[in-house]
């Protein structure tokens, strides 16, 4: 089989667990990476007239999107799958006014300037590896001085490493991407576990919380 052909079959087989995740998911509080980079803002006390800016990537059904509208955020929540915005959009704690949405995946991201927060929950990985590096600069690049990164990467012995359309990095690659940024969090993960689906699976993931200098 080509590797073409592999590559598509895996994302096939990822987007048909999409709706079973967000089911298994639903109701379950937001990460603790972002909420760790929320109070990181609020201990800066910054007075402004305007709400902070996020961008949600790769939101899912909203577990972090909900949190963030409710400390008074704006939010723009992006997601590749349509199920996913559906769901952000009938929950029923939402500030619409607060909110804007984008069905896209991240091969195609632009993001706007001076964005106080990219919020990439357990998200990034899922992006090719051959548009990695395009996505992180947009990010990098999206973000103003003082505004911070959460999240999580894949690290190389994770077990979903051997797919070829999932990202995944090793902690020098980690520390290099983060190198216009101030380390609040880099939290390494390894041992094995569960899926949200109850799948066996071994975890290296790094927690990550930073604030671009």
């Amino acid at each position: 089989m080509s590797e073409p052909k592999i590559y598509k079959s895996e994302n096939e087989d990822f987007e048909r667990k999409w709706l079973a995740y967000y089911q298994a998911v639903e109701g379950r509080p937001p990460r603790d990476t972002l909420l760790t980079a929320l109070d990181s803002f609020d201990k800066e006390n910054i007075s402004t007239s305007k709400p902070y800016f996020a961008v949600d990537l790769g939101c899912g059904e909203g577990r972090d999107t909900v949190e963030l509208l409710r400390r008074g955020w704006r939010v723009l929540a992006i997601d590749g799958q349509q199920e996913a915005i559906t769901r952000l959009l009938n929950h029923p704690d939402i500030d619409s006014q607060l909110l804007q949405t984008r069905v896209l995946r991240f091969e195609n991201l632009t993001l706007p300037e001076s964005v106080d927060l990219v919020n990439a929950s357990f998200s990034l990985p899922f992006c090719p590896p051959e548009s990695f590096p395009k996505l992180w600069k947009v990010i990098v690049t999206s973000l103003r001085s003082g505004g911070r990164f959460a999240g999580q990467l894949f690290g190389e012995r994770d077990s979903w490493a051997i797919y070829t359309s999932i990202t995944h990095h090793t902690r020098k690659q980690v520390e290099q991407m983060l190198q216009d940024f101030e380390i609040e969090i880099l939290q390494e993960e390894d041992h094995p576990g569960k899926t949200a689906l109850g799948e066996e699976k071994h975890w290296h993931i790094f927690h990550i919380v930073a604030r671009k200098l």
